[in-house]
């Protein structure tokens, strides 16, 4: 039924070779969606689907983020789904102890890079009657802790702009939703985090299956959501 629903769908993935980017991009492709993947260094040759096309972009301004609509609309002409899972993380100082780079550096990777995607990206996914944008928030985006002030403001601030857009774009059928995991299983966490239970992180691959639920015509009533995927932490 989801293949059915999803073949030629087309799809940009953000961040599509990262350790959950991955999975989602994957998932689409199992479904005969069309994807392009997206993030600064990722080749063709790193998904083996005939209907997957690897686009390199930089969204760290409006110039690259526009750059890389464009060339989706010159090659396919719609777009339907928008699946933002670029991120960054930073922690281990107090708010009081925490320097400027750092705080703007989060505030690019976790809430710049979203706005300038989305705010490209709209005009295609409202055409498309059936918008569909998906972002990767954080649990510590509602449930801030000790040492990790600029990263939870990052990720309250992106949840707070993906609600504004939900709100804006209803009237075109657009949803904008957002998924709040816990700590997941990738390997830069495995290897931050060497000591830990892996086997209480969230798996990458559920996320990813949430993600392309999201995306289908069974969630067309879900917008505006903050989802929680905390695992068994």
């Amino acid at each position: 039924m989801m293949r059915q629903e999803m073949k030629g769908k087309v799809v940009l993935v953000t961040g599509a070779n990262g350790g959950l980017g991955r999975f989602v991009t994957q998932a689409f492709l199992n479904v005969a969606a069309t994807v392009i993947g997206s993030s600064r260094k990722i080749r063709q040759e790193e998904f083996e689907a005939a209907n997957f096309t690897a686009l390199p972009a930089d969204l760290s301004s409006r110039e690259g983020a526009k750059a890389l609509l464009d060339e989706v609309l010159i090659r396919f002409g719609v777009l339907d789904v928008l699946v933002h899972t670029v991120g960054g993380f930073a922690g281990g100082q107090s708010v009081a102890d925490t320097d400027d780079a750092t705080f703007q550096r989060m505030l690019n990777t976790n809430l710049n890079s979203v706005f300038h995607i989305v705010r490209a990206t709209l005009p295609a996914l409202r055409r498309s009657g059936s918008g569909r944008i998906l972002a990767i928030g954080s649990r510590a985006a509602t449930e801030p802790g000790a040492g990790v002030g600029a990263y939870s403001a990052s990720k309250a601030a992106m949840l707070s702009l993906m609600r504004t857009v939900a709100v804006e774009n209803q009237d075109a059928g657009v949803t904008a939703n957002v998924i709040l995991p816990g700590t997941m299983d990738t390997p830069a966490n495995r290897f931050a985090i060497p000591n830990a239970d892996f086997s209480k992180w969230v798996q990458p691959s559920n996320v990813a299956s949430l993600v392309l639920w999201l995306a289908s015509d069974a969630a067309k009533e879900i917008t505006g959501a903050a989802i929680p995927v905390y695992g068994n932490a």
